[in-house]
């Protein structure tokens, strides 16, 4: 059904040959192995202290270990049900990733940026900043001196 780029073991949605039959949103579709970290991550010990502090209560990750198995499926089966599933499930996280940024009332959201968003710094920031690398590379910028050289020769090295 798809062309494989890479070995069986470890297709990706990214690699198929034949993308026409994906669903539209399959590119939101992580590596596998993602939602299986993010299962372990939300069963363990510091992530349960950490959803009963936020939350007061931990958090159900049976979505997790569910798109991870559907992803499994459609690397092992190409079923396209199986991607479908894992597909909805990304679209509703970012649907309440939204809704929760939308409901937050602690910022009040600009349509335009500050009218002084690019006035002067103050005198006592360019003081500072002025013998930065970053001003000095700017400066050799402005002068049309390559930069280059600055950046070369330095090493690190880990005994």
């Amino acid at each position: 059904m798809f062309g494989l780029k890479k070995d069986d073991k470890y297709f990706e949605v990214s690699d198929a040959d034949n993308v026409e039959n994906l669903p539209k949103d399959a590119w939101k579709v992580r590596p596998c192995e993602w939602y299986k970290e993010e299962y372990k991550d939300c069963k363990s010990v510091k992530a349960r202290f950490h959803q009963y502090f936020v939350y007061g209560d931990t958090v159900d990750c049976t979505q997790w270990k569910s798109d991870y198995m559907n992803c499994m499926h459609f690397r092992k089966k190409h079923d396209l049900e199986s991607l479908e599933k894992v597909v909805a499930s990304e679209n509703e996280r970012k649907k309440q990733r939204i809704q929760s940024m939308e409901q937050n009332d602690v910022w009040e959201y600009r349509s335009n940026p500050p009218e002084n968003w690019n006035s002067r710094m103050p005198s006592w920031m360019v003081e500072n900043k002025k013998d930065s690398l970053l001003i000095d590379t700017q400066n050799m910028l402005n002068e049309g001196i390559d930069p280059t050289p600055i950046f070369t020769g330095f090493s690190c090295s880990i005994l």
